[in-house]
């Protein structure tokens, strides 16, 4: 099963109901996978500074000790926004290696499971609705974000299978299907530098598009590629720092809907995902070509 949602704003005036219209969406997709959700969202930034989203495993960590730490290592104040078991760092980017290497030596308690300008990530095992009001998901503001609903059929139900995974900054990518060459392309991409901190196909899919993008392909490029390098049945729904972009592949067995205003781009896993937003009686609705990429940016 699994369900996807993802929302591209188009109107900046849009921006501070980001949240809520993806909260909405992500809600409608509950009983397409209860197990684990998770969302990523693209705020304000700083072109100095970079975002780290670090999860904890324990609900008494000390964010704001961490963050006390970091300020005096890197010599710069080090700020963090807590939201339950996720803190969202905010270094100078001079720093961010420095930051990563002392997150890092603390061991199995905190997880960096994101990093970006713009980009917050947050996931966490639970039913969706339940997710996205654990983290406020209806107050964050933001250009684009994308979601995701996991019944977990392949692994166990942890909280670190859980969609969107990233492995680029500012890079994300959330995942309906199945890839039948993953640990072969695990393998070769760990041979190129990459490194994995789960078994799930999914964190593969994300690290061969950040492999493509490093080459100096853009997202559209990268996708069309994985059509050539990536076997099984798949939809894609990926976030990058200005864009988003969404694809299927040739046999396109899983559901996928599209709609399209002068305000936005919407994606669902299924139409009712997408019944709430507004304006949507008179938007441009269709369902995905197979093996082609749909890609909008910011301008």
């Amino acid at each position: 099963m699994c369900g996807i949602v993802g929302l591209f704003l188009k109107n900046k005036a849009l921006e501070p109901e980001l949240g809520r219209m993806m909260s909405g969406m992500l809600a409608t997709m509950c009983d397409r996978g209860p197990d684990s959700a998770g969302f990523a969202v693209y705020g304000a930034g700083d072109s100095g500074h970079v975002k780290l989203t670090v999860r904890a495993m324990s609900p008494s960590f000390d964010f704001a000790s961490l963050a006390g730490r970091l300020s005096e290592a890197v010599g710069s104040s080090v700020t963090v926004d807590v939201r339950e078991s996720h803190g969202i760092f905010t270094v100078p980017e001079h720093a961010e290696q420095t930051s990563r290497k002392i997150i890092e030596a603390i061991g199995d308690d905190v997880r960096i499971v994101g990093s970006g300008t713009r980009m917050e990530i947050y996931k966490e095992v639970g039913r969706p609705d339940a997710v996205a009001k654990r983290f406020h998901l209806d107050q964050m503001a933001g250009s684009h974000g994308i979601a995701h609903t996991r019944m977990a059929t392949e692994s166990a139900v942890t909280t670190d299978g859980a969609h969107p995974f990233s492995t680029g900054r500012d890079q994300c990518l959330v995942h309906n299907g199945s890839l039948s060459n993953h640990n072969a392309l695990r393998r070769q991409l760990k041979r190129n530098g990459l490194s994995f901190e789960t078994d799930n196909d999914t964190e593969v899919a994300a690290g061969y598009l950040t492999w493509r993008m490093s080459k100096g392909d853009s997202l559209g490029d990268a996708l069309k590629h994985s059509l050539d390098d990536l076997d099984g049945f798949y939809t894609f729904v990926v976030g990058t720092e200005d864009g988003f972009g969404v694809l299927r592949d040739p046999i396109a067995c899983k559901p996928a809907v599209m709609a399209e205003t002068d305000d936005y781009v919407a994606f669902g896993s299924e139409y009712r995902a997408l019944a709430g937003l507004p304006g949507i009686e008179k938007a441009h609705v269709w369902e995905p070509t197979p093996a082609t990429v749909y890609f909008w940016e910011r301008h």
